[in-house]
C-alpha cells in the first residue's frame, strides 16, 4: 500500500508533511535516482497557487542533487506538462499542483517520459527511497536557494500551438470562459482565439490565493448564470490545473463530464472512430449514461474513479474514448492524460460541425437522481472491516434491488469517504445516502458536506 502517493500524485497542505520542504527535496532525490541511466532529464510545470514556486524550488534541489538536468515550463496546464514530457524527450515531467483542492493544498504529480502517470508500482518504489532518505537524514536540503528556474516560454509555446487550430463556425459561438483562477488563465486566452472562439474569460486573475475559490469546474453554476444572463451560446469552465472541463447551456443548465462523454462517443461512432464502438467511465458515471449510450449502440465500461485507472482499462480494452463525471476526459489516440482545454475544443468542434446547440445534443440523456455525501474521516479503515457500514451499505442495495447503485469509496486525495446513491427517487436516493454516511460518521468521523 502506497503511502504518499494516493490516485492524483502526492497530496497535502503545503508546507506540512509530506509537502514539508525536507520531504519534498527528498521526492526530488528519490525521483532522479528512479529516472532512466543516460542523458536524465526532467522538466517542471506548475499552477497558481502562492506555494507552488517554493515547492518547485524544493523539488529541484532534490532533482539536481541526483544528477539531473532541470528545465522550468512555468504556471501551465497538467496536461501541458504530459504533453511537454513526451514530446521533448524529457525523462519525466512533475507538475507542482492540488488540481480543485483549496489554495493552501498543494501536491506533485509525476509522468514519465512517455506522458504517462507513474504505475503504481513505481511510485511505491520511489515512496521507499523517500522514506529511506528521511530516516538516514541522507536527503539533507542542499543548496535549495539557488534552484530557482525562469520559464521557458519555449516549451510552453509547444504545448499551445498542438491546440491551437481554427474551427470553422466557431466565430459565430459566443462563451463565457471560467479559468478557476488557475493554470488555464495563462492558456485557455491564447488557445481559443487561435480557434476563433468569441469568449469572455472570467475568473483569470490569479494571486496564489484564489485558485477554485467560488469558481472553475467546481461551480459550473456560477458561469453556468453568466451565460444565461449574458446570451451566450456555451460556458466552458475548468480546474485548478486543467486537466478537466465542464460545461454549461446556452440557458446556464450545467453539462458535465457524463453529458460530455455521450456526445463525443456519438460523434466518434458516427465517424468510425470510436474503436470497438467502448466507452469507459466511472463506477460514478450515471445509469442514465449507460442507458442513452445503449441507445446508440456503445457499450460502457466501468473503472475505478482516477483517470489513471480509466486509462488503464482503456489500454487493456483497446478503447480509445474514457473518462469521469467530474470532466476528465481521455482521447488516448491524441493525448496520454485527461486535458480540459482539449475536451473543450473537441466539445465546440462538435456544436459547430452540427450546427445544433448543445443542450439539444444532449438532451436524450435522462439523468438518475444521484448524491454524492462527503464524510470526513479520522483514518481510512476498509470499509468491510465495519459491521455498521457494511450492513447499512448491504440493506441500500438490497431496497434497490437493480433499480440503482450503491457505491462507496475513500477519496484518492483527501481524508474522506465518498458515498453516491443513484435510484429513480430522490427521496430514496437521500435516504439511503444519509443512513449509509451517518453509519460511517458514527464509526470513523463527521459529515463534511
Amino acid at each position: 500500500m502506497r503511502k504518499l502517493f494516493g490516485t492524483d500524485g502526492i497530496r497535502g497542505v503545503a508546507g506540512e508533511y509530506p509537502l514539508d520542504e525536507k520531504t519534498v527535496f527528498a521526492v526530488g532525490r528519490a525521483l532522479g535516482d528512479h529516472l532512466p541511466s543516460g542523458a536524465r532529464r526532467v522538466v517542471i510545470g506548475q499552477d497558481t497557487r502562492e506555494s507552488s514556486a517554493w515547492i518547485a524550488d524544493m523539488l529541484t534541489a532534490g532533482l539536481r542533487q541526483s544528477g539531473v538536468d532541470v528545465s522550468s515550463a512555468g504556471v501551465i496546464t497538467t496536461p501541458g506538462i504530459a504533453y511537454i514530457a513526451h514530446t521533448q524527450k524529457f525523462s519525466a515531467g512533475v507538475v507542482i499542483s492540488a488540481s480543485h483542492n483549496p489554495w493552501r493544498d498543494n501536491g506533485i504529480k509525476v509522468f514519465g517520459g512517455d506522458g504517462y502517470k507513474l504505475p503504481d508500482s513505481t511510485e511505491l518504489e520511489i515512496e521507499n527511497e523517500i522514506f529511506a532518505l528521511l530516516s538516514s537524514n541522507d536527503g539533507a536540503i542542499a543548496k535549495a536557494g539557488d534552484s530557482s528556474l525562469p520559464g521557458d516560454k519555449k516549451l510552453h509555446d509547444a504545448y499551445v500551438q498542438w491546440l491551437a487550430h481554427p474551427i470553422a463556425g466557431a466565430e459565430k459561438l459566443k462563451a463565457i470562459v471560467d479559468c478557476a483562477n488557475g493554470a488555464a488563465s495563462m492558456i485557455a486566452p491564447e488557445v481559443l482565439k487561435a480557434c476563433g472562439l468569441r469568449a469572455e474569460y472570467t475568473h483569470s486573475n490569479p494571486n496564489g490565493r484564489n485558485i477554485n475559490e467560488g469558481c472553475g469546474a467546481l461551480h459550473p453554476d456560477i458561469v453556468g448564470k453568466e451565460v444565461a444572463a449574458k446570451k451566450a451560446d456555451i460556458g466552458i469552465c475548468f480546474d485548478g490545473d486543467a486537466d478537466r472541463a465542464l460545461f454549461t447551456d446556452a440557458a446556464g443548465n450545467v453539462v458535465n463530464g457524463d453529458a460530455v462523454m455521450l456526445l463525443l462517443a456519438r460523434e466518434m461512432k458516427a465517424h468510425h472512430e470510436l474503436a470497438q464502438d467502448t466507452l469507459v467511465a466511472t463506477t460514478m458515471s450515471n445509469m442514465g449514461l449507460e442507458i442513452a449510450l445503449r441507445a446508440s449502440g456503445i457499450k460502457m465500461l466501468r473503472a475505478p474513479v482516477g483517470d489513471k485507472y480509466v486509462l488503464e482499462l482503456m489500454q487493456k480494452t483497446g478503447a480509445v474514448l474514457g473518462g469521469e463525471q467530474s470532466g476528465h476526459i481521455i482521447f488516448s489516440r491524441q493525448a496520454t492524460t485527461g486535458d480540459g482545454l482539449f475536451t473543450a475544443l473537441q466539445v465546440l468542434e462538435v456544436v459547430c460541425r452540427s450546427g445544433k446547440p448543445l443542450a439539444e445534443l444532449v438532451s436524450d440523456l435522462k439523468v438518475f437522481p444521484q448524491t454524492i455525501k462527503n464524510v470526513r474521516v479520522r483514518e481510512k479503515q476498509p470499509l468491510e472491516q465495519i459491521p455498521e457500514v457494511m450492513q447499512a451499505i448491504q440493506s441500500a442495495e438490497s431496497e434497490l434491488n437493480g433499480n440503482g447503485r450503491v457505491n462507496v469509496r475513500y477519496s484518492g486525495t483527501e481524508a474522506l469517504a465518498r458515498v453516491m446513491v443513484e435510484a429513480d427517487s430522490e427521496a430514496t436516493v437521500q435516504r439511503l445516502a444519509n443512513g449509509i454516511a451517518g453509519a460511517i460518521e458514527r464509526a470513523l468521523g463527521t459529515v463534511s458536506g
